[in-house]
């Protein structure tokens, strides 16, 4: 069955089965958020930034909400300021959203009180961070929001880009009608900044969804209904305003539950506050939130594949916390590992660990609403991903096997340190028929932007499931950096990791070669393409140090390279300041030309580049037309002068250098991310 006639299928059954598109959690959220609110107030953090500036870009260019009213947009001083900027226009009835990350989400945290106090039906979109501790770092962890999570907001985690436009809306719906703010989180960069396929909410689906916000939301400020809100409450009032609340807070649960039912009923899409894989008849399960556990249901069947009975657990809802649902789970498995991106020596365990033991506690104790059980399974707490510390599909096979020894109690992924569990090898957990890339370059010569054009290209171009995501540190410029990209002819892609396995590595910058082991990974037939200054095949073969000659020929790799500067030279005519940037895009034309997809999709060359021009202009129109054209001029230069290092030329490699080759790759080390091995 074809993919058309999958959703002609699709939309028979479900009214609003979203709009195919391919995007970054970042743009799903904006894509919802300038539909559905009437103004947002933010504060630049990374990397919840780029939420901001898409709204704001939105609020500049005049745009109106579903109802007709043109957007607002305040960019205040601080995040304490935008949060109770928020606060009071929420106050005075407006649906308002706002976003932030890390030290900002903590620098709100007392207006975070108070928006709960009052019940102020708000969304904050939160580009989950590790916070600031024993050194800065920019990338995902959860510290940030379990640094709130008592505020009296709701919590929901998105594990994938889909989850960051649903659980927008989802979470609006609740917040609106139980007056309870919440927060919807997912991982700073490896969801916010990684494109994946997604539905993208209809206009239609939201106004029906949410309504129009005039008539939701509850003016508090109103000059003709004047009230008190926030007052001043001493020893006989105080607490009982506060227990109070639980009113409020008691509906939570049920509307949740509620608002995701009706989400499926007009989507397909079901949600649900905890999401079971394979858990019918598992003995052990993983349990996390975010992309951590969508890798987790990714290892899952390899996992089985060695006789171990494991399943996993996503956590969608922190807050309500819904612990009598996850003992009803969990409570037939021997073990469960709960891995957190967060670490907090002092308390009893983990935040999640911590909450799941204390749901257990109250199933034992034979609390109402709670299944009954007789015994608690062993619960194993384990810090991965923090700081976007790769977790792996090894790594969850480790967790695996450590619960089956009745191993660690507690454990960490992915550092050297003595709780840390071994990774023996990394399976590939990939779709059938995935193709991947791992892409080497330094900052700022365009190559992210690239991933993501060729994401989009591969996504909307030629209809495949896709995910493409970088990884760089907070320097960036002039430095080594990696980009990610998976596509597959069937499946969906669900690890959210470095890539182990690949197909293709491009290297825009030769000196790769004497930084690290670029080739680790790349799989039998696989290619290589190289920016070079090299006339000939000959003289480009003849550049490489011997041990990737030697990989090369024992695994039958391709090798392509061009002048990707010279071309950019040529190409940018627009705006010389372009020409370092215009490289990454010259590789966009070498990654046609050398992958199989344009044959595939039975494309003419004519054909091919008038698609192209759609996902550059998508990236680069804000320009202007002649930076577009010039875009294409790169790519199609970068298709037509790519050369092959002929077979012949490969094999013409003399014998001793083929064995000094051999003995250098034993020596080479094979860890794909250490530089100067």
């Amino acid at each position: 069955m074809n993919a058309t006639s999958n959703l002609a299928e699709q939309l028979a059954e479900f009214p609003y089965p979203g709009i195919p598109t391919t995007g970054d959690g970042t743009a799903a959220v904006v894509h919802v958020e300038i539909r559905a609110t009437e103004a947002a107030a933010a504060y630049p953090i990374t990397p919840s930034t780029q939420m901001g500036v898409g709204y704001q870009q939105a609020h500049a260019n005049g745009w109106t909400n579903l109802w007709g009213q043109p957007i607002g947009w305040l960019e205040l001083e601080s995040e304490h300021s935008s949060a109770s900027a928020a606060e009071g226009y929420a106050l005075a009835g407006g649906r308002v959203t706002n976003f932030t990350s890390a030290q900002g989400l903590i620098l709100m945290k007392e207006v975070l009180y108070t928006s709960a106090g009052k019940h102020l039906p708000m969304v904050l979109h939160v580009a989950s961070r590790a916070i600031t501790s024993q050194s800065l770092n920019v990338h995902a962890g959860h510290d940030d929001v379990m640094g709130v999570a008592d505020t009296g907001w709701g919590i929901l985690f998105a594990k994938n880009v889909q989850d960051a436009a649903d659980l927008s809306l989802i979470a609006r719906r609740v917040a609106e009608e139980t007056m309870t703010p919440f927060i919807v989180s997912q991982d700073g960069f490896l969801t916010s900044h990684t494109i994946e396929n997604f539905l993208a909410p209809e206009d239609d689906l939201i106004r029906d969804y949410l309504g129009d916000p005039r008539e939701k939301i509850r003016k508090l400020f109103d000059p003709e209904h004047p009230l008190q809100i926030g007052v001043v409450q001493n020893q006989d009032s105080y607490m009982a305003g506060r227990i109070a609340q639980r009113v409020f807070y008691d509906q939570v649960p049920g509307k949740l539950q509620e608002a995701m039912d009706e989400y499926h009923r007009l989507t397909g899409r079901r949600y649900e506050p905890v999401e079971a894989y394979r858990m019918e008849d598992a003995e052990y399960a993983i349990m996390a939130m975010g992309s951590t556990a969508e890798t987790a249901m990714a290892a899952v069947d390899h996992i089985r594949t060695l006789g171990i009975r494991v399943g996993a657990v996503n956590l969608t809802s922190f807050r309500p916390f819904p612990g009598a649902r996850l003992v009803e789970v969990l409570k037939k498995v021997r073990a469960i590992s709960v891995i957190e991106r967060c670490d907090m020596p002092l308390q009893v365990d983990n935040p999640l660990t911590a909450e799941l033991e204390a749901a257990f506690a109250k199933a034992m104790m034979g609390v109402e609403g709670y299944p009954e059980i007789d015994r608690i399974p062993m619960v194993h707490s384990g810090t991965g991903g923090l700081g976007s510390r790769d977790v792996t599909a090894g790594h969850m096979v480790a967790v695996a096997r450590n619960m089956v020894a009745g191993g660690k109690r507690y454990f960490t992924l992915g550092i050297d340190h003595s709780t840390a569990l071994a990774v023996e090898s990394e399976p590939d957990v990939r779709p059938e028929g995935s193709f991947s890339i791992r892409g080497h370059s330094v900052g700022g010569y365009g190559s992210v932007t690239t991933n993501k054009v060729i994401a989009t290209m591969l996504g909307d171009i030629f209809g495949f499931p896709v995910q493409a995501a970088p990884k760089y540190g907070s320097e960036k410029k002039g430095l080594p950096t990696n980009t990610y990209l998976t596509t597959t002819t069937g499946g969906k892609i669900m690890t959210h990791s470095e890539l182990q396995q690949v197909e293709f590595v491009p290297l825009m910058d030769p000196n790769t070669w004497n930084m690290g082991n670029p080739l680790v990974g790349l799989q039998a037939g696989g290619a290589v393409f190289q920016h070079t200054d090299a006339g000939t095949p000959e003289a480009l073969w003849a550049s490489i140090p011997a041990w990737a000659k030697y990989f090369m020929l024992e695994h039958g790799i391709r090798f392509y390279g061009v002048d990707t500067i010279a071309i950019a030279r040529e190409a940018c005519q627009s705006d010389a300041s372009l020409i370092q940037r215009f490289q990454g895009v010259v590789l966009l034309g070498a990654f046609l030309r050398i992958t199989p997809f344009k044959d595939a999709a039975g494309m003419s060359d004519e054909e091919l580049f008038a698609r192209v021009r759609e996902p550059l202009e998508k990236y680069f129109g804000k320009r202007g037309r002649k930076v577009v054209d010039d875009n294409l001029n790169a790519v199609k230069q970068g298709y037509g002068r790519v050369m092959e290092v002929p077979r012949a030329v490969m094999e013409a490699t003399p014998a001793e250098e083929r064995e000094r080759g051999r003995a250098e790759w034993e020596k080479k080390g094979k860890d794909v991310n250490a530089f100067f091995i």
